[in-house]
Formats: structure tokens, C-alpha cells, sequence
């Protein structure tokens, strides 16, 4: 039963890729990043390191492609901050993965539901403009 809900969990956040504007992958990437980095933290707390490691594993390959997805020379000063941003993200969940600490998983989710938030603000409008065509 588990196997086939993963099955169709997949499927469905597949086609949702496909048929996504580049707006909603970062959404979906961020709203993944923080499930992952819950769950991760959750492992942590039960004293199960295997789910602990994948899973923050996982967080850090979402945060570490929301970094590489950034434009740094049309981005201007918005992708020189969120560049560093997601660096000190990055340490972070190394940190707590590796220390078993709690608290840095929260202050990464804390401020990824922060960009969330404001990401999710942008008007339906520019959700297809390159930075070009914003002025970025």
C-alpha cells in the first residue's frame, strides 16, 4: 500500500512539473525544502539517523538547486543576497545533520517560508518574465 501512495505521490508531482511555469517549480522546490528539513528534523528527534541523513540530504539538494537556478548577472543585488543566503542555508543543514542539532533546521525553515511567502506574493502576471523584462 505504502509503495503504490509513493507511486502515485510521484506521478502526480511529475505531471505537476510538466505542466508548471518556472514560478511554480521554485514554489514547489521551496515548499519541498521545507517539508524535507521537517521531516529531517522530526528523525532527528526520534534518534533515527537514516531518515535523518535522507532527508536533510535531500533538503540541501533542493536548497544547493535553488542556488544554482539563481541568474547572477541579471539578478543584481536580489541574487547576490539570496546567493549568500542560500550559502549560509546550505551550513546550516550540514551543521544540524551532522551536530544533531534542532535549531539550525529551524532557522533555515524559517527563512526559506520567508522567500516562500514573498514568492508566493508576485502577481500571476510576472510569474513567465525573465529578469530582463523586470528590470532585475
Amino acid at each position: 500500500m505504502r509503495g503504490s501512495l509513493q507511486a502515485y505521490k510521484k506521478v502526480s508531482i511529475d505531471s505537476q512539473l510538466s505542466a508548471a511555469s518556472p514560478h511554480k517549480v521554485i514554489q514547489m522546490l521551496m515548499a519541498g525544502a521545507i517539508e524535507r528539513l521537517i521531516q529531517g528534523k522530526a528523525a532527528m528527534q526520534q534518534g533515527n539517523t537514516a531518515v535523518k541523513g535522507e532527508r536533510l540530504g535531500k533538503a540541501l539538494d533542493i536548497v544547493i538547486s535553488l542556488r544554482t537556478c539563481l541568474s547572477m548577472d541579471d539578478g543584481g543585488d536580489i541574487a547576490s543576497n539570496l546567493d549568500s543566503l542560500y550559502d549560509f542555508m546550505i551550513r546550516q543543514i550540514s551543521h544540524a545533520n551532522q551536530n544533531n542539532e534542532p535549531q539550525p533546521i529551524d532557522d533555515v525553515v524559517d527563512m526559506l517560508r520567508e522567500i516562500k511567502s514573498a514568492w508566493d506574493q508576485i502577481p500571476a502576471e510576472f510569474h513567465n518574465l525573465t529578469a530582463d523584462q523586470v528590470g532585475i
